[in-house]
């Protein structure tokens, strides 16, 4: 997962607004997905990718985006580009790559299996740093808990497999940091909340699934 050093705050403000991402814009972005997770599996040649970023008019959107793979509705690779000021094209485009040969949980994904998979990318709107950490809406907003230079983030879909309350997300969202499960409760730490546009379909497939 890449980091930027500005991670798109609003200080104080009230929880974050929805993200609506344009029917044409989250088709090729999802087109853009599926064509890094065939180039990073080796099944599509790698010139493949520049020629659809390049195939329609540009997106001008800047936002951070997770891309998450999933197989009979199990995980097989999630990773994120957290960097706000980045062309959201290129956040898919990386998160993708990255979710398909490089999440430290699982082996890189091989040919044969895209057409068991489904893709789905996550775009997200500004981090909305809240005072109470317990007040974002469960299953609505993502988290973020930060402190001593740490960061660790869910995505707001990850409370409904898991059957999470909030204080669950919190917990996990700070040992994801590297930091003890309770350090969101630490005076100095910074609780943030936002929200996603998650839109996705077969690795294979050329008409989105939703």
């Amino acid at each position: 997962m890449h980091t930027s050093n500005d991670p798109g705050t609003h200080v104080w403000a009230a929880l974050p607004d929805p993200v609506e991402i344009p029917e044409a814009a989250r088709s090729e972005l999802l087109e853009i997905a599926r064509v890094a997770v065939g180039v990073a599996s080796r099944a599509t040649p790698s010139g493949a990718l520049d020629s659809a970023m390049h195939r329609s008019p540009p997106i001008d959107l800047r936002a951070s985006a997770f891309v998450t793979l999933t197989e009979g509705g199990e995980l097989r690779g999630c990773m994120g580009i957290l960097d706000p000021d980045r062309p959201v094209i290129d956040s898919v485009a990386e998160a993708a790559a990255c979710a398909a040969r490089t999440d430290p949980r699982f082996p890189p994904v091989s040919p044969d299996e895209l057409a068991r998979l489904e893709v789905d990318v996550s775009v997200m709107g500004p981090l909305v740093q809240i005072r109470d950490p317990l007040s974002f809406r469960l299953g609505t907003d993502g988290i973020v808990v930060q402190l001593r230079g740490r960061r660790g983030l869910l995505l707001p879909e990850v409370a409904e497999p898991g059957g999470l309350d909030r204080m669950g997300m919190l917990d996990i969202a700070s040992r994801k940091a590297g930091l003890p499960a309770r350090a969101w409760q630490d005076p100095e730490a910074r609780v943030y909340a936002f929200r996603t546009d998650r839109f996705g379909g077969p690795a294979l497939a050329e008409a989105p699934r939703r």
